[in-house]
């Protein structure tokens, strides 16, 4: 059975509580992925994963609201909540989504899950995640991966790098001779556009998308379309970086190298 995992926490390091924020007057963040992913034919089994902190009782509180299951994990080792989660729910494929991603297609979603399940992939995602940087067409807040329970168990009990356990799948794309693995590019470059929330600009510009798009839901081909035709709302958050995972990376170089006997 596949099942769509979204993670959501409180804790976000520059913009914390971002997932209960709200975006219009009805809707946090994590509302709206969920509207988004409603559409989707592939995420009709969804769990929120969040961790087991007493400020992720807020998010327990909405999901119940909303009568989808949940989670509760560890918050620093996201691949072990998401291996826990994936064993609870009985999920032998996942779909992993991450809540600071209001905007997420799910057409997107759906094209990536079909083709993961048609050529019988041990992961899939879009564009092609390298080491330290990633090879970007899809505008950054459109992410999704998708991979078997038993791919996420090998890296379940293979990752030790903090980079490996908090990102969940570096795992898989720093391992392709272990794991069959593809990845889907967009036909047109669209990585100078940031549609995801890590700070207070990201905020803004969604607000305004959300604000100047009536239609429900958002697909990306209308996102690019507002803001090519206005593009002082690309600037509002063109200067922020995504460094979340070169974060990661630091914390990975304070773990000294086993010496060999």
């Amino acid at each position: 059975m596949i099942g769509c995992i979204l993670q959501a926490r409180m804790s976000s390091a520059r913009l914390p509580g971002k997932v209960m924020m709200k975006i219009d007057n009805e809707n946090t963040i994590l509302d709206c992925v969920i509207n988004q992913l409603k559409n989707s034919k592939q995420t009709k089994n969804l769990v929120i994963a969040t961790t087991e902190q007493k400020e992720d009782d807020v998010i327990v509180e909405l999901v119940k609201r909303r009568e989808i299951k949940y989670f509760r994990g560890s918050k620093k080792d996201v691949l072990d909540r998401y291996y826990q989660c994936a064993k609870k729910f009985d999920f032998s494929e996942i779909i992993r989504i991450t809540a600071d991603n209001p905007l997420i297609d799910y057409e997107i979603v759906d094209t990536v899950a079909e083709h993961f399940k048609s050529n019988n992939y041990d992961y899939i995602t879009i564009d092609r995640p390298q080491i330290s940087t990633f090879h970007q067409t899809y505008p950054w807040g459109y992410n999704v991966e998708v991979f078997t329970f038993s791919a996420l168990e090998n890296a379940w009990k293979n990752a030790k790098l903090p980079s490996e356990r908090e990102h969940v799948t570096p795992y898989f794309y720093k391992n392709n001779e272990i794991f069959k693995q593809t990845s889907i590019e967009n036909s047109e470059d669209l990585s100078r556009f940031r549609c995801t929330v890590n700070t207070k600009y990201d905020l803004e510009l969604i607000q305004k998308i959300y604000s100047n798009i009536k239609k429900r839901p958002i697909l990306l081909s209308d996102v690019i379309k507002l803001l090519k035709a206005n593009p002082e709302l690309v600037k509002i958050n063109a200067h922020v970086k995504a460094d979340g995972y070169l974060r990661s990376l630091k914390e990975d170089m304070k773990i000294k190298p086993t010496k060999k006997k």
